[in-house]
């Protein structure tokens, strides 16, 4: 499936968007109440962190065209079949895998 320049970046868009909504509301519903929150758990610095992986994710899919579709097309179908599409490319792509995951790694350190 081939998708035009304007489709590709709404769904970019809309990807990230989602992303980052999630992750806000991640971090916001693990964070702990702001008078025992340690030192860089503040929601502005929660949403600092997941901003900035956003945008490191997003250059890395980028430059990354298979990695880009594997997780664009996995947005359009049913969980456990994105999940099993997902898996088998990052299988097939373990470094891609280890890319991202690192990316992703502040966000889960924020979480702890």
């Amino acid at each position: 499936m081939k998708f035009s320049g304007i489709t590709a970046r709404r769904k970019m868009a809309g990807a990230s968007a989602g992303l980052l909504l999630g992750g806000i509301a991640a971090a916001t519903i693990a964070a702990p109440t702001a008078a025992a929150a340690p030192a860089g758990c503040s929601a502005s610095e929660l949403s600092g962190t997941v901003s900035a992986v956003m945008g490191e994710a997003r250059q890395y899919l980028n430059s990354h065209p298979g990695a880009n579709q594997a997780v664009t097309a996995a947005f359009n179908q049913p969980r456990e079949q994105a999940a099993a599409n997902l898996r088998g490319y990052f299988t097939a792509n373990p470094q891609e895998y280890y890319d991202l995951r690192g990316i992703l790694a502040p966000i889960g350190d924020k979480q702890r």
